[in-house]
C-alpha cells in the first residue's frame, strides 16, 4: 500500500455468509436458487480485508484459498474474532507454510481450532487480546477487542485510524451490556454487524436476526451500517415485496469495498 497514516481506510468484504454459506447445499429456496444462477449473489465464509495506515490485516480466516489470495509477506497479520471452523479453517493450510511469522491476534481461547496451537508453523498466537484491550498496530491505527455474545469466546473489533472509527461485530446476538456501553461512546462512522436471520419474534441463539440487529444499530447510532454473516433465510426474506431496511443500513456482499 502507498497510503500514509492519515489516508482513509478501506474494508473489503471477502465473504458475507454464515456457516452454511449461500447457496446452501441441497436447498432450493428462492435465495439459494438465485445464487446458483447469479454468482454475485453467492456468500462465502464471513471475513474481510482491512487496509489502513499502510497495513493490510485479515479479519477472520475462514476462506480455504488464503494461500492463493495472499502471497507471503503481503499481510501484516490476522484479527481473529473466534475459532469456529467457518472463521478459522484457512489457518489449517497457512500453518504449513514457510517464511516469516504471521501474527494472529484474537481471543485467548484454550481450545483454539483443531491442533493449531500445537502445530502453528509460521502463525504466531503469542499475543491474544484481553477484553477491551486497546492495542496500537501502527501509526495512528489502534484496535480494541470488544466482547460479543456467542457460543464461545468471541471478540468484535473497534478499529480507529487518525480520524475514523469502524466497529466490526460478527457472530453475536445483541451485545453484552458492557460492550454496548463502550461502543455508544465511540461515535462510529461505520458499523459492520452480524445479521444472520430475518425478523423473528424471539431472539435466536448465537446470531442476530434483523430485529436484534436493528436494536443494536439504534443503540450505537453509527453513521452507516453494513450487515454481514447473512444466511439464506434472510436473503430469501429480502426478496419479498415488504422487505425494507432503514436509511443508512445496507446488506454487504462478497467483494464489496468501502472507504471509511
Amino acid at each position: 500500500m502507498e497510503e500514509n497514516a492519515h489516508s482513509p481506510g478501506r474494508l473489503v468484504f471477502l465473504g458475507t455468509g454464515d456457516a452454511a454459506q449461500v447457496p446452501v447445499y441441497g436447498c432450493d429456496c428462492p435465495a439459494c436458487a438465485h445464487a446458483r444462477q447469479n454468482a454475485a449473489e453467492r456468500r462465502g465464509p464471513c471475513s474481510a480485508l482491512l487496509e489502513i495506515a499502510g497495513q493490510r490485516w485479515l479479519i477472520d480466516s475462514g476462506l480455504s484459498d488464503l494461500c492463493e489470495r495472499f502471497p507471503p509477506g503481503c499481510l501484516d497479520g490476522i484479527l481473529q474474532t473466534h475459532y469456529h471452523a467457518d472463521h478459522a479453517e484457512g489457518l489449517l493450510r497457512l500453518r504449513w507454510g514457510l517464511g516469516p511469522s504471521l501474527p494472529v491476534h484474537g481471543p485467548d481461547d484454550p481450545e483454539g481450532f483443531a491442533d493449531l496451537y500445537r502445530h502453528p508453523g509460521p502463525l504466531d498466537f503469542s499475543r491474544p487480546f484481553s477484553a477491551f484491550e486497546r492495542r496500537p498496530l501502527g501509526p495512528d491505527f489502534h484496535v480494541t477487542a470488544i466482547p460479543l455474545a456467542h457460543s464461545r469466546i468471541t471478540f468484535g473489533y473497534l478499529i480507529e485510524s487518525a480520524s475514523r472509527r469502524l466497529a466490526y461485530l460478527t457472530d453475536t446476538v445483541g451485545l453484552p451490556p458492557e460492550s454496548e456501553m463502550y461502543l455508544k461512546k465511540q461515535n462510529l462512522d461505520l458499523l459492520v454487524l452480524d445479521c444472520t436471520f430475518p425478523p423473528q419474534p424471539t431472539a435466536p441463539r448465537n446470531h442476530n436476526d434483523l430485529t436484534r440487529a436493528l436494536q443494536t444499530i439504534t443503540a450505537l447510532s453509527p453513521g452507516q451500517t453494513l450487515l454481514t454473516h447473512i444466511g439464506h433465510t434472510f436473503d430469501a426474506w429480502r426478496q419479498s415485496p415488504a422487505a425494507q431496511l432503514p436509511p443508512r443500513v445496507f446488506c454487504a456482499r462478497d467483494g464489496l469495498s468501502v472507504i471509511f
